[in-house]
């Protein structure tokens, strides 16, 4: 079957996100300086989110949808949850309103084992408050079809934190129908995750996601500290550690 203008699209988007560059601090800093990233894991199960905070006023939400999970960067303010029209991460990581790293779900025409075969899973997120606004307005005006606004964007997005998120077991309900053309380019290493299918299950065309355990890497930006009883990790500016 052909692909849809807007597959073709999309995946030619998520080909170039995911081939963009590390972000302004690692090509910022020399050879000899240290960068740092937070390290989370958790596990959830169907209808259960996951929240912590990785670094001061910022939160990983892994917010569970009736189709999965989406990953979402939030501002946290005096302990409380900032939660408006977008998140630090959906705006850094185009495309938008469409296929994307950041859900972890049978959205999209994914089948369950589409969802988990895309492992790992890299995004970004906005890298001070300055560039949220930015990348927000910018956002709208991409989905608008402003052309401008999508060159402006690309310029931008390289220079946000960038994140990663590792499945390290996945239960499932397989979906039955073929995979969706839009799956094929991204969800690839079905083999290599870990997975557990649940037996006696009613089958479904796209199947469901039931529990998942997870590892996420969240960059921080220059001069900013994990909070304390959150790991760290630290590598070379020049040469970030690959999932």
């Amino acid at each position: 079957m052909l692909q849809s203008r807007a597959e073709v699209f999309c995946c030619s988007v998520l080909s170039l996100f995911l081939a963009a560059p590390l972000s302004a601090q690692h090509r910022s800093q020399g050879k000899t300086e240290s960068c740092t990233a937070a390290v989370l894991e958790g596990e959830v199960r169907a209808g259960q989110s996951f929240r912590k905070e990785f670094a001061p006023g910022r939160e990983l939400f892994l917010e569970a949808l009736p189709s999965g999970w989406i990953i979402r960067v939030l501002e946290l303010r005096n302990g409380h949850e900032l939660r408006g029209a977008h998140d630090w991460a959906e705006v850094a990581t185009p495309p938008f309103q469409s296929v994307s790293p950041l859900l972890i779900s049978t959205d999209w025409a994914f089948r369950a084992q589409d969802a988990g075969a895309w492992n790992p899973r890299s995004f970004r997120y906005a890298r001070d408050e300055s560039a949220f606004t930015a990348l927000a307005a910018l956002e709208a005006r991409v989905l608008a079809n402003d052309g401008a606004a999508a060159v402006q964007l690309g310029s931008l997005v390289p220079e946000q934190l960038a994140g990663s998120l590792r499945i390290l077991d996945v239960e499932l309900v397989p979906g039955l129908r073929d995979q969706a053309a839009m799956a094929t380019s991204v969800a690839s290493h079905w083999e290599e995750t870990p997975h557990e299918v649940v037996q006696g299950a009613t089958p479904s065309a796209l199947g469901r996601l039931t529990r998942l355990r997870f590892r996420a890497t969240l960059d921080l930006a220059s001069g900013t500290s994990a909070v304390p009883g959150v790991k760290v990790q630290r590598f070379s500016c020049t040469l970030r550690p690959t999932e």
